[in-house]
């Protein structure tokens, strides 16, 4: 309470008691609370250390071991294995047939003729000299009439032939179907079987009257639409009969 402006009244005698106990705990309480610090970090730092001792004398499990320089920069590769023996039976059965079939490929010139798709091909060993169309048996049939019995089915033969002759100019003698199947008379005269210029400039004999010969209606190669030789246009003609000795083979399928 004051007793006057500008003089501080006197503390009270149980204020002072007071404040003076707080004071002196402060630094006391200040002093356990570092200790306890202090212990607990002893704690943690001993079972550190203890940790390092056992994996020390206990040790990791792994093995350390230093690597010559020479045999890390070696890196073995697993070997390459069939899965199955199954696979290794195919894989060796494959390898066997490519040899068989390249033993078999002709060295010198052959012809493969396919009828599915009407082309020719001329070979020498595996080089392709020459692709074209051609024309194939039309696998029509042809049955005489007036009381004929004959039947002709107009067919390509398939397997594997040889050319047999070759001939500049052919002429085409026309069988009995020829006559049959335009309507007209078969002639008791020979002569009247000859047509001149209906097979182009070359003919290569195969076997059993079949051929590979030229055609007047090359607009048709490529197509099924013969009797059963195998019509090739002009100058695919030239190349086969230029190149194509006599015993070539001859593929047909």
């Amino acid at each position: 309470m004051s007793t006057g402006r500008g003089t501080p009244s006197p503390a009270r005698p149980d204020a002072v008691a007071a404040a003076a106990p707080t004071a002196a705990l402060l630094p006391a309480r200040l002093a356990d609370r570092v200790r306890a610090l202090l212990r607990r970090r002893h704690v943690k730092l001993a079972a550190g250390l203890a940790l390092l001792l056992f994996l020390a004398l206990a040790g990791t499990g792994w093995d350390f071991r230093t690597v010559a320089a020479a045999d890390a920069d070696v890196v073995v590769a697993p070997a390459a294995r069939p899965a199955s023996r199954e696979a290794a039976r195919l894989v060796a059965e494959r390898q066997r047939l490519e040899a068989t079939l390249r033993r078999k490929v002709p060295r010198g010139p052959w012809i493969v003729i396919d009828q599915t798709h009407n082309r020719l091909r001329l070979m020498r060993g595996d080089d392709l000299l020459l692709e074209a169309p051609c024309s194939a048996g039309s696998g029509m049939v042809l049955k005489e009439g007036s009381g004929g019995q004959r039947v002709w089915v107009f067919d390509t033969p398939r397997g594997r032939f040889e050319v047999l002759s070759k001939l500049a100019n052919p002429v085409w003698r026309r069988p009995d179907w020829a006559f049959v199947e335009e309507g007209e008379p078969i002639p008791r005269d020979p002569g009247d079987r000859l047509e001149y210029g209906s097979l182009g400039e070359y003919a290569l004999y195969f076997g059993n009257g079949y051929m590979i010969h030229g055609t007047l209606y090359e607009r048709l190669l490529g197509r099924p639409v013969s009797h059963g030789c195998v019509r090739l246009g002009r100058d695919p003609l030239r190349q086969v009969y230029r190149e194509a000795p006599v015993g070539t083979p001859v593929y047909i399928y």
